[in-house]
């Protein structure tokens, strides 16, 4: 009997170049994509358009304000439909499951953004100004039919700070989401890293995403502890100290803050991590496709906007975001634009999306 055929190693990003364009239609992504001038002075210029004319400041304050609600409503709204499991991130972030094999990929790993588009929805496709990185989730996860209590980080904390306990205390690799939203990013490292000292933690500002993650079937509470905590509320405490992560994730999420409260959170979530420790980040960059998309009128000040929705969302620069983990005293270890161009073959459209990925180390201890 034929030995089983190996799934090909999932490669990084940046290593597909559109060298021949009659080929542009024979992959769904292409990598490190140059543009002309005329196409960055046409961004601008679009950019220069759609921020010509600010909200009314009582309108942004109720944008800020009501910010849960409107997130709450998202995941009422899309449950966990909106987005694939990134299983991408092993290979773009292989700090997540330090000990895995690339053969482990198998079928269930695809091409980061870089999907078959199985009923023309499109990559890149945009509803309400969420342009979704990947196609819409073609299965549910299976949702088990009791609630339990959503759990805050106040209440862990009040429940194992007296004695030093706490959620995940006894692991030897800790690993905290923030923003997890319905859980996309979470079960994937609990299904691929199989280390026994291993101990995720996530948390997102909306109570109805938490909720979507402990009513997962595969949530298993001896290895994952999901919690609601408001990042902006410096007040608001992690149920873990200080000095006990190995890894922070944060994918898509800062471009969700308001600018003005970015650096307190960094600052915040880098005293959390252990001597050597790494903050990693995949965000939105500038001119990408979702910031050209805006209408005049959604604009809040430079570069941030509010969607369709009411969430809104931030487009980076590297230097901007290098200048947030720099200042909170961590090192670069990488920092890259990921100019992509996507394509939807169904429709023969193409997308220029530009997404940013970093990846910050806590100073080892002298």
């Amino acid at each position: 009997m034929a030995a089983p055929r190996e799934a090909p190693e999932r490669r990084p990003f940046g290593r597909r170049f559109l060298t021949d364009p009659a080929r542009l239609f024979q992959h769904n992504a292409w990598d490190n994509v140059e543009w002309s001038e005329e196409q960055e002075a046409s961004a601008r210029s679009k950019v220069q358009e759609n921020s010509s004319q600010l909200l009314p400041q009582d309108k942004q304050e109720e944008y800020e304000v009501n910010a849960k609600r409107y997130w709450d409503d998202f995941y009422k709204i899309h449950e966990n439909g909106f987005f694939k499991d990134r299983h991408w991130l092993f290979t773009e972030f292989p700090e997540l499951a330090p000990n895995r094999n690339p053969s482990q990929n198998g079928d269930s790993v695809h091409e980061f953004s870089n999907k078959e588009e199985s009923n023309n929805e499109g990559l890149g496709s945009c509803e309400n100004g969420h342009c979704s990185l990947e196609t819409r989730a073609e299965n549910q996860l299976n949702l088990i039919k009791s609630t339990p209590e959503i759990c805050t980080a106040e209440l862990a904390t009040q429940l194992n700070q007296s004695d030093g306990d706490y959620p995940g205390s006894s692991a030897s690799y800790r690993i905290l989401e923030v923003g997890c939203g319905a859980g996309n990013t979470v079960f994937p490292i609990l299904q691929t890293n199989n280390d026994p000292g291993l101990f995720v933690y996530c948390c997102d500002f909306s109570t109805t995403a938490v909720d979507l993650v402990q009513n997962n079937a595969d949530y298993d509470s001896s290895r994952c502890f999901a919690f609601v905590h408001d990042l902006c509320n410096d007040q608001s405490p992690f149920p873990m100290p200080d000095k006990s992560l190995d890894v922070v994730i944060l994918i898509f999420v800062l471009s969700a803050i308001l600018p003005e409260k970015m650096q307190c959170i960094v600052n915040r979530l880098s005293r959390l991590l252990k001597p050597g420790g790494m903050i990693l980040l995949r965000d939105y960059g500038r001119y990408d496709l979702a910031q050209l998309r805006f209408k005049k009128g959604q604009c809040l000040s430079d570069n941030f906007y509010v969607r369709g929705d009411g969430t809104r969302v931030y487009f980076f620069t590297q230097d901007e975001l290098d200048d947030l983990f720099t200042t909170a005293g961590l090192e670069k270890i990488q920092n890259l634009v990921d100019r992509r161009l996507q394509v939807n073959r169904g429709k023969q459209m193409t997308m220029y999306r530009v997404w940013i990925q970093c990846k910050y180390r806590k100073p080892a201890a002298p």
